[in-house]
Order: structure tokens, then sequence, then C-alpha cells
């Protein structure tokens, strides 16, 4: 059924239509803000505007835009679950205009002829600020109506339908809402499920009363009772029908472990690593790395001071800890110290922790920035990481959590990195129930990773050090670290 609550696909990824028409909205209140700054600042005279900015406006208005919609973008505003109140988001907007802002500077600098002058330019900003959060308003104002989510009727009650249940948060928003879901055969009632327990007498008049846009099979024995003629019937009247692991991508951006099997993985539409792919990635990564290398040479620099200091000379500013990489290989990698080098004096290993007394004054500061990860460049340059992948884990966990978790040892199949969707999506974590989730976010990205999602993985990672988000430093009650580190210098 078309309408907001569809997708389309860009880039092989599915995108609801809703996010696609808040992208082009912002795209023109941002291109508009720069004519009403320029009008503004020059009182509407045509003739001092022509004479003070030469050439037309239109190139200057789309770079703007396209610069304010990238810091959106940044911040993570176009993301489908995220807590649908303007107060619980302007200051990602301000900070993503900001960002906007700087982008647009380093265009002026680069190209001189899109410069519209310091004053126009300052009021564009005001101006695209206040627009755009009129708009974030308005879209807030509906966000949870039925106008953008999908209406979804789940095929199941137990075990595989419970793992759409668990979607459904208070704490933001999602894409979909259910309608009920339909027992079937002898599976048991997930307790997630057993309000919405629905028993149509025909699906597909069922379907078209109830407006419904999607039909989710979740059914945990499908030889047990399938409702295969009722289902045919709906596909050939003209609703979509998807099996759960998809939705489950789809919608929450995993892969459901509790729902996927070998046979999905060998027949499933990715996992693909081609030629072209390989090079295509190298050269990003080495190109990337050094653009980063050369950026943040100064504060790595005075990263490097500043832990010398702090130690009197007395512990080494770099440490080196083994991480197992690319088909299991072990490397080693390379991070700023912000541990005592005595962190794990008898040699075994721990998981980190919130407020870990091992960590240092500097080591505090430097780890909710991510700046003790800067090092790990030159693991990037040497070809044992990728810029964006899973993150590397030391030999003594991966042995433990591939006996423990299923699938665990599939995330060796592409090259650890430094940036990571799991990053993005799921906080550090330090327990083998946050690896088991990690693990479901990494095997996403495996899945369907491409250049084009590691600009976007890159691109938001600015979120996560902006604001801490997913950090050692989120508050969360109960909430652990899981970045594992010693100190062996």
């Amino acid at each position: 059924m078309a309408g907001f609550n569809s997708t389309v696909r860009i880039f092989s990824h599915p995108v609801p239509v809703w996010v696609v028409l808040l992208v082009f909205t912002e795209l023109a209140l941002g291109a508009f803000s720069l004519y009403a700054g320029v009008y503004i600042r020059f009182g509407g005279d045509q003739a001092l505007i022509a004479e003070s900015i030469a050439g037309p406006l239109y190139p200057r208005a789309l770079v703007f835009g396209s610069m304010i919609v990238l810091g959106m973008l940044a911040m993570g505003l176009y993301q489908i679950r995220q807590e649908p109140r303007l107060s619980s988001n302007l200051g990602r907007i301000v900070v993503g205009i900001a960002l906007g802002a700087l982008a647009s500077t380093i265009i002026y600098y680069l190209l001189p002829f899109t410069f519209t002058g310091r004053g126009a330019f300052a009021l564009s900003l005001l101006s695209a600020l206040l627009l755009v959060c009129m708009c974030r308003y308005i879209y807030f104002a509906f966000a949870d109506s039925s106008l953008f989510k999908t209406r979804v009727l789940v095929i199941g009650a137990g075990k595989q339908a419970s793992t759409i249940a668990r979607l459904v948060t208070d704490d933001d928003r999602q894409g979909f809402m259910i309608v009920g879901y339909i027992h079937t055969g002898r599976e048991e009632i997930s307790r997630e499920c057993a309000g919405k327990v629905i028993a149509p007498d025909k699906l597909v008049d069922f379907v078209v009363s109830e407006a419904v846009s999607e039909i989710v099979v979740a059914m945990d024995n499908r030889r047990d009772c399938f409702p295969s003629r009722e289902l045919l019937d709906c596909r050939l009247a003209g609703f979509e029908i998807t099996n759960v692991t998809s939705f489950v991508e789809r919608e929450a951006g995993k892969v459901s472990l509790e729902v996927i099997s070998d046979g999905w993985i060998i027949f499933s539409d990715g996992f693909r690593r081609g030629p072209i792919h390989i090079v295509s990635e190298r050269i990003f990564d080495i190109f990337t790395s050094l653009l980063l290398l050369l950026v943040m040479s100064p504060v790595m620099v005075l990263t490097a001071i500043a832990l010398w200091l702090e130690s009197f000379g007395r512990e080494p500013v770099l440490y080196r800890q083994q991480r197992v990489g690319y088909k299991g290989r072990s490397f080693h990698l390379l991070k700023f110290r912000s541990m005592h080098v005595d962190a794990e004096v008898d040699g075994a290993a721990r998981w980190a922790s919130s407020d870990d007394p091992r960590v240092t004054f500097i080591g505090n500061i430097i780890r909710r920035f991510r700046i003790d990860e800067l090092p790990q460049i030159i693991n990037i340059l040497r070809g044992d990481m990728s810029f964006v992948g899973p993150r590397p884990e030391r030999p003594e966990f991966v042995e433990m959590l591939i006996e423990q978790i299923p699938y665990y040892n599939e995330r060796h199949s592409v090259k650890p990195g430094l940036a990571g969707w799991a990053q993005l999506a799921y906080p550090y974590g330090a327990s083998i129930d946050d690896a088991r989730n990690k693990l479901q976010y990494d095997l996403y990205y495996i899945k369907n990773h491409s250049v084009i999602l590691d600009l976007f993985i890159l691109l938001q990672t600015l979120d996560v050090v902006i604001w801490g988000r997913g950090s050692r430093m989120e508050a969360h009650a109960g909430q652990t670290a899981g970045q594992h580190e010693s100190q062996q210098a």
C-alpha cells in the first residue's frame, strides 16, 4: 500500500518515504534560508544584491541547503527510531545546523565565488534554524500518527513473533504499528504477543477491512498449519508479505539471532564481497585514514604530551594489545593509554566497567571523545583494520564468545573497524548478552556493507563523539562498558 508509510530502496537500503520527504523538505527550507538571509541583509534591494553578490543565488542556496541536511544527518535526525519531541532533539538540531555552517564555510573557502558575505550568511543560519525547528515541530506533532506508520499483521504468536513485539518501545517512535498476532498450529503464545492475539475468519477480508499495509510471517514452525492459500490470496490482492527476519532487519537495522538459520544466510541477498568492492574499500580506507591523520594530528600530539605529563614520563603514551582480526588472524592494536600500566597486573583479561578506577584522569577525557582510538589509523594504513567494521576483540574473549553465541565467528569474515554500525546502534557493553546484541548489528553490517553504508556510518559517528552516545560515559543505570582493555605497554 503506497503512502507516507511505504519504503523506497536507495543504494539497496530500504528508506521510508517520510524520511525522503523530510530530507527534501529541509533541503528546500535550507535553500530558502539563504535567499531569506540575503534579502534581509540587503533590505530586498535587488540592485544592491546584484552589486554585492556576483552571479545567481540558486547554486549557493543549493550548497547551503545540502550542507544543512548533511549536518542533520550526522546528528542522526533522519533515523526512524528517535524520540518524537522537539525538546529532545533541539540540541542535535542546533549542532546539526552548526555542522552545516562549518561545511558551508569550508566550501566557501575552496570556492570563493559561492560566498554571500558574513552578514547574509549569519542571517541565513538563523533563518535555517527557525525554519527547521518549525518543520520538526510540525513533523513531531504527527510522528506517532498512523499517517507515518506501516500497519502490520503478524502470522504467528510465539517466539519468533515476540522479536517483533520487543521492537515496540515507549521511549522512541517506530515506523510500524501491530494490528494483531494470528496464532497458528501448536506454538506456545509468547507473553509479549498475548494481549493482541486475534483469529479472523477470512484473512484477506480482515486485511482489507483493517487497512493492513504488510503481513509478516513469524511462525515458529512453518510445517505446522502454514496458511499458504490465505497468504496467496493476500499476495494476489496486492499486499506485501515479508518474513520475520527481513522485517526485523529493515525496522531495527540488525539480524536477529533468534530467527536466522544457516539456510537463510546461504540464500539471502547479501554477504557478498567481490574484487571491485575489496579494492574500492581499501582505497577508501587509505584516503580517509590519511585525511583524518592530517586533521587530527594536532589533537594526537597534544594528547601524547598530556599523557606523558600526567605520569611524569613514567608510563608509556601508547600501548599495544592483541586483537582478533580478519579470518581470525591476530594483530596488535594501537591505542593511547587510558589506564594505569598495572591495570591487569595478574595478567588476567577483564571486562572494563563504567567509572573504572583503573582509568586515569586524562584517560577519562580521551575516552569520552574517542581520542584514545586515533592511533588505530596506523592499523588501518597497515591493512590490519578497515575504517568501518566490527570492533576487534581480544582472543581470550573471542574464544569464549564463539562457544556461547551462534554465528559469532562470522564477524571475522570482514576486517574489523575503527567505527562500526554496532557502535552507532548499541552502547558499549561488558557481558555475553551485550556481545550477543552487538553481534546482531555486526551481522547486519556484514550482510549489507558498501562504501555508501561506510560513509553513512562515518558521518553519524560524529553524533557519538559529540554527545557520547554509546560511549563508556553514557549514563544508564547498570550500564557497563564494553571496550576491553589491558594496559600492557
